[in-house]
């Protein structure tokens, strides 16, 4: 009797652990949302080209680089291939706080987002990078838009920099003006370099930037936590925002928590992604500098980069 039990329950045992090892991924399309830079929309394709290979149904749908962390929280969307410290660490935190999202790895890259220049800048005004001494020189920046203050272009509204406040607390003569789209950045800087006109503007890397125009970051009083938050910190009284971003911050993939039971073997693939900076890179200069769409630059950095990838869907 006892042994028949026994064997009962192993029996069972031997049941739930085949049924967990057979899992498969459910055919659902996996949703993946895609923003407003170019290596976030070629990093989708990449992890949905590789799910595809799995054989899963792959789903891209354009999603506001905030809310996507809401999205994933309640399941309406399964992931998110960039999640940048600087822009988005706070909504993400946050929505880690109610629960149903979590970070599934990081990536190698070290990222930096800020206020930036290219060289041809620094020699109309040679105390660069010091902030003081961009605010000295902020004449050189006005345009018919600023009057006689500088224009520092900003990255789209809905990264959330706070450039604004960071203008404010720091007392700079300086108007902050958001451009549209990552695109627009680019193409301001490139009309710039034509005559060498002065330009400050948001940049981040990794950033195909780097490879085409040697610049420097802005050096504001460094970040530290809660300079961002507490007026208390940071080097000016009852003011937040007065200081710089992140020097050396992460770059993560996130995934609803219900990802990992749903789709168990893209999960895994999604764990194990890890990309460094040159290579995230060149996914952005494959749209930026090549031209081509997001899907086929994906497929070519496929192609490319097989002993990075390979190791992923072992």
């Amino acid at each position: 009797m006892k042994s028949s039990r026994m064997l009962l329950l192993g029996a069972t045992a031997l049941a739930v652990f085949a049924s967990q090892a057979s899992a498969k991924d459910s055919s659902d399309p996996i949703v993946i949302p895609t923003h407003n830079w170019s290596s976030q929309i070629v990093m989708s394709h990449v992890i949905g080209q590789l799910f595809q290979k799995l054989g899963d149904n792959v789903e891209y749908v354009s999603t506001d680089s905030q809310a996507v962390y809401e999205a994933i929280r309640l399941g309406d969307a399964a992931l998110e291939v960039e999640v940048w410290e600087g822009a988005f660490g706070a909504s993400f935190d946050a929505a880690v706080a109610k629960g149903g999202i979590h970070a599934a790895g990081a990536h190698e890259a070290i990222t930096r987002e800020d206020w930036w220049y290219p060289m041809w800048t620094k020699e109309a005004c040679p105390g660069l990078p010091d902030w003081k001494a961009l605010n000295d020189c902020a004449a050189i920046f006005a345009t018919p838009e600023t009057g006689e203050k500088g224009r520092f272009l900003g990255g789209p509204v809905d990264w959330l920099k706070h450039d604004a406040e960071k203008v404010d607390a720091l007392g700079m003569n300086f108007v902050v003006v958001n451009a549209g789209s990552a695109a627009a950045l680019w193409a301001e800087l490139a009309a710039a370099e034509k005559d060498k006109k002065p330009i400050v503007l948001f940049n981040w890397t990794p950033n195909f930037v780097e490879a085409v125009w040697k610049g420097e970051f802005v050096e504001f009083p460094p970040w530290v936590e809660g300079c961002n938050t507490d007026p208390k910190v940071g080097p000016v009284p009852e003011k937040v925002y007065d200081c710089g971003n992140p020097a050396n911050g992460y770059l993560k993939t996130a995934a609803w928590d219900g990802m990992q039971e749903k789709w168990p073997d893209a999960y895994k693939v999604l764990t194990k992604m890890s990309i460094s900076n040159p290579l995230i890179s060149e996914m952005a200069k494959l749209v930026d500098v090549d031209g081509m769409e997001p899907e086929d630059a994906a497929t070519a950095w496929l192609d490319a980069h097989q002993d990075v990838w390979k190791p992923w869907l072992e």
